[in-house]
């Protein structure tokens, strides 16, 4: 788990959760679903992908708080919640809130991040208020194209394409070692060899361990690093090469995405795993999807660019003497 928390302001805390990377298991039940649109259908396999088998969990995401040493007032607290993806379908199943919780309402961000918003007007010394959010997740696994020949670089991305191509939080697209590996590594390659030779490269050069966040360029430095710095080097040598790339959050693990477009200038994003097991334009793990994308911007944290849409919580203590003390939960049910 990555955990940091922002300064502390006057009877103010605010915190800021990462999801857990350090494991990258999860259990999900059977059921079948139709295929979406960014995907083939399996009798049309060619250049896109196609969906594999469809897994079924429930999952429930919500906040804690407690009023300690003291009464608190005006509690906020917005938190990601799992969105419908093309290979994600989610459905509310139900909503538990406690007496203390005044409105809990959802809002979607730039990038496709959907919040829930809490807000808790008044919490007695001693008091627990809570707002509990059981969703139905069906994940499909992603098969890989049958046809990558035709696939190639897109040559004129538009706008939202070229979010993807530029410097992110922990993706220095700039640093020098990693233009140099990026032209050395994809050197007279095209389309899908280019994707995959860089792909290659980042799991030959770093040596999957976990740890810290420290960004793309250290992980090379260092010779080491976790899905996080894997994914971020992948993504950077990508962006480098002019193949958009994107970060994809799952419940407790991350891996990247890459863009591509067929000869009828079509365009895909293809998954791989850049830690664990070789999987590359494909991806059989069916964890439940947060977010995809490593670049936002919150309403609620101006003039911060986030790499991931993390748990956020204000709120003020009466008199000086309380603090809201704040559990997050995120978890199968």
């Amino acid at each position: 788990m990555k955990i940091s928390m922002m300064p502390h302001q006057t009877a103010v805390r605010s915190l800021v959760y990462w999801p857990t990377l350090a494991g990258c298991l999860g259990v999900a039940l059977a059921v079948i679903a139709p295929a979406h649109a960014q995907f083939l259908d399996a009798e049309q396999a060619g250049a896109g992908p196609t969906l594999g088998d469809v897994r079924s969990q429930k999952y429930r995401v919500g906040v804690s708080v407690t009023a300690e040493g003291g009464p608190c007032r005006g509690i906020y607290a917005t938190l990601p919640v799992p969105a419908d993806w093309p290979e994600q379908k989610v459905q509310i199943v139900s909503e538990d809130l406690s007496p203390d919780v005044r409105s809990l309402r959802y809002r979607t961000l730039a990038g496709g991040v959907k919040q829930m918003i809490v807000e808790i007007p008044d919490l007695p010394a001693g008091e627990k208020a809570h707002a509990i959010v059981t969703f139905v997740i069906e994940r499909a696994a992603i098969r890989a194209p049958t046809d990558t020949q035709s696939l190639s670089i897109p040559q004129k991305p538009d706008r939202a394409l070229r979010a993807f191509l530029g410097t992110s939080p922990a993706i220095e697209t700039r640093h020098p070692k990693i233009v140099k590996m990026a032209h050395a590594s994809g050197a007279d390659l095209e389309g899908w060899k280019k994707a995959e030779a860089l792909y290659d490269a980042v799991r030959e050069k770093v040596e999957y361990r976990n740890g810290e966040l420290k960004g793309a360029a250290r992980a090379l430095a260092d010779g080491w690093g976790d899905c996080e710095e894997l994914t971020c080097l992948f993504i950077a040598l990508a962006r480098v090469e002019g193949i958009p790339a994107r970060t994809v959050w799952v419940e407790g693990h991350c891996y990247p995405e890459f863009y591509l477009v067929d000869a009828e200038g079509k365009g895909w994003w293809f998954p791989c795993q850049a830690a664990g097991t070789r999987s590359f334009g494909s991806m059989p793990d069916q964890l439940p999807l947060l977010q995809k994308g490593d670049s936002f911007r919150d309403p609620d944290r101006p003039g911060k660019t986030l790499r991931y849409v993390s748990e956020y919580l204000r709120g003020s203590a009466v008199g000086g003497g309380g603090s809201p003390h704040v559990t997050w939960i995120r978890e199968g049910a």
